[in-house]
C-alpha cells in the first residue's frame, strides 16, 4: 500500500532531528512530530539550561577568588532574574534551530502529539497519517518518589521555571543530576542538603570517583547524607516544606527536588496497537539495530533507557538513518562513550571503571591526587583534582580514565579518542605533556598505584 511516509519519528529531540534529518538527506520521505517543545530535554530543560546555570556559579566562586590573585572585586548579590531571562533567550534560540534544521532538510514538521492506531498508522493531532516505517524517539520524564505530599515536592525540569533562588534546599537523589543542582543552586547561594538511599553517591561509577566527589562536595559546605529514605512532604503554614525522613528526621527547607530518577517516556502511545513490546518501567526492548519486536519500528535514545545521554541518541540516530536510507548498514557503539558530570568540581570519566575492569581479569591502577596550581593561591577548599588510568595488566591497553577536577569534561573529550582507540599506557608515556597544565598529569603518572583483579601474592 502507498503510504504518506516512508519515515514518521515520534518525538523532536537531538536523536530523533538527526535521524530526521539525515534520512531525508538520503531522500526519504521524512516527518516529525513533537508535542512540547523542539530540541527535547537536553535543549530545554536539560543539558544546556542546566551548565548555563553552572557557568553562573562558576563565575561567583572566581570573584572570591580573584582576591588572592591581586583583584580588588566586590561580589555583589546574585540577580536570578537576569540569568533566567539570558538562560531562556538562549534556549529559545538552540530550539528554534532544531525546526530550522528540519525546513531546510525537507522534512514534515508536526508541532502536535503522534499516537498509534497500528503498526503503520498514527494519529497526529487531529490527522491521520501512515508510514513504512515508524522510529519512537520520545526520550524520558522526570519522576517523583510514591510517598505522601509528593506534589509538593519539584522535578529537574522546574529548577528552569523558578521565580527565585530557594534558600534552603533538599535534594532527594545521588546521581547526574542530583549532584550538578546540589552544587549549582549551592554556589547560586542556596543552602543545600543531599538526601540518598544507597551508602555512595553516583551508582555504576568508579569508585574513587564516587568517594572523591562526596569529600569535595562536603568539603565545600553541601552536606551529604546517604542510607536515608524520604518519607513524607508536609506544607507548613508559612509556606514552607517539612520533609520527614526514614532516620526519624526532619528538615524545613524552601524546596524539595526529586532526582530519584527519570522513566521513559511510553505512556500513553498507543504501543499495545501497534503490538510493540514494553519492559516493566516503560523501556521498550530493541535489538542492536534498535528494532523492536515489530521489525519496521524503532526506537532510540532515551525511551530504551540504555544509555541515557544526548550524544549517544544523536549517533545511534545517524546510524540507523544511513542504516535504512544511506546503503551505509552500521550502528553506534556504546563502548568507551565518553561522558561528564558537570558539578564542583567537574567529573570526566571514559571507559571501565576499576571495578568493573577488575572482574575481567587483572589491571593496574595509576591514581594521582593534587591541588591545581589555581588553588594553590585561592587556598579554596573542595577543589583538588583526581586522576586515574585502568590499564589492563597483560595488554597494557588503557581501559578506563577517569577525572575529577576543573576543566576535566573538556580534557576527557580528547583522552576519549585515545582511549576508543586503543591507546595503551605506552602510549600516554610517549606523549609529551603541555607544561604548566593539570593535564599533564595524565601522561607523566609513572609508579603503579595498585593492582586490582589479583590477589596481591599473584602480582608479585
Amino acid at each position: 500500500m502507498p503510504y504518506d511516509f516512508d519515515l514518521f519519528v515520534i518525538g523532536g529531540g537531538s536523536g530523533g532531528v538527526r535521524l530526521a534529518r539525515i534520512a531525508a538527506g538520503h531522500g526519504a520521505r521524512v516527518a516529525v512530530a513533537e508535542e512540547r517543545f523542539w530540541g527535547g530535554t537536553c535543549v530545554n530543560v536539560g543539558c544546556v539550561p542546566k551548565k548555563l546555570m553552572v557557568q553562573a556559579a562558576e563565575y561567583g566562586r572566581w570573584a572570591e577568588d580573584a582576591a588572592a590573585f591581586g583583584w580588588d572585586i566586590t561580589k555583589g548579590a546574585h540577580d536570578w532574574a537576569k540569568l533566567a531571562a539570558a538562560r531562556d533567550a538562549e534556549v529559545t534560540r538552540l530550539s528554534g534551530i532544531y525546526g530550522r534544521l528540519l525546513q531546510g532538510a525537507g522534512v514534515t514538521s508536526f508541532d502536535a502529539r503522534a499516537t498509534f492506531e497500528d503498526a503503520h498508522t498514527l494519529r497526529v493531532g487531529d490527522q491521520r497519517v501512515t508510514a513504512e516505517r515508524i522510529v519512537i524517539a520520545t526520550g524520558g520524564r522526570a519522576t517523583r518518589l510514591d510517598i505522601p505530599g509528593a506534589e509538593l515536592g519539584l522535578i529537574s525540569d522546574d529548577l528552569f521555571t523558578l521565580p527565585a533562588l530557594p534558600k534552603k534546599v533538599a535534594i532527594l537523589g545521588a546521581g547526574y543530576i542530583a549532584l550538578e543542582f546540589a552544587c549549582l543552586l549551592h554556589g547560586l547561594g542556596a543552602e543545600v542538603e543531599v538526601f540518598h538511599r544507597s551508602p555512595q553517591v553516583l551508582r555504576g561509577f568508579d569508585n574513587d570517583v564516587r568517594l572523591c566527589l562526596t569529600e569535595a562536595m562536603t568539603a565545600q559546605g553541601i552536606r551529604m547524607e546517604g542510607g536515608v529514605n524520604a518519607t513524607r512532604l508536609q506544607r507548613l503554614p508559612e509556606g514552607r516544606i517539612l520533609l520527614g525522613l526514614s532516620n526519624n528526621g526532619m528538615r524545613e527547607v524552601d524546596a524539595v527536588f526529586f532526582c530519584t530518577g527519570r522513566a521513559p517516556n511510553t505512556e500513553g502511545l498507543g504501543l499495545e496497537r501497534a503490538g510493540v513490546n514494553v519492559a516493566e518501567g516503560g523501556a521498550i526492548p530493541v535489538d542492536e539495530d534498535h528494532a523492536t519486536n515489530i521489525p519496521h519500528i524503532h526506537a532510540i535514545g532515551d525511551v530504551t533507557d540504555r544509555l541515557n545521554l544526548t550524544p549517544m541518541a544523536t549517533a545511534v540516530g545517524h546510524a540507523l538513518a544511513d542504516s535504512l536510507y544511506g546503503g551505509n548498514p552500521r550502528r553506534a557503539s556504546y563502548e568507551n562513550v565518553p561522558t561528564a558530570i558537570f558539578t564542583s568540581p567537574p567529573v570526566g570519566t571514559v571507559g571501565m571503571s576499576e571495578e568493573e575492569a577488575a572482574r575481567r581479569g587483572p589491571v593496574d591502577i595509576y591514581l594521582t591526587r593534587f591541588t591545581p596550581m589555581r588553588h594553590t593561591i585561592t587556598k579554596r577548599e573542595g577543589m583538588r583534582v583526581m586522576m586515574k588510568l585502568v590499564v589492563c595488566q597483560q595488554s597494557q591497553r588503557i581501559l578506563g580514565a577517569h577525572m575529577v577536577g576543573e576543566d576535566a569534561a573538556e580534557i576527557m573529550q580528547g583522552i576519549g579518542i585515545a582511549v576508543r582507540m586503543g591507546a595503551t599506557k605506552a602510549d600516554f608515556d610517549r606523549t609529551i605533556g603541555i607544561h604548566p597544565t593539570a593535564a599533564e598529569e595524565l601522561v607523566t603518572l609513572r609508579t603503579r598505584t595498585r593492582v586490582a583483579g589479583v590477589t596481591a601474592d599473584a602480582a608479585e
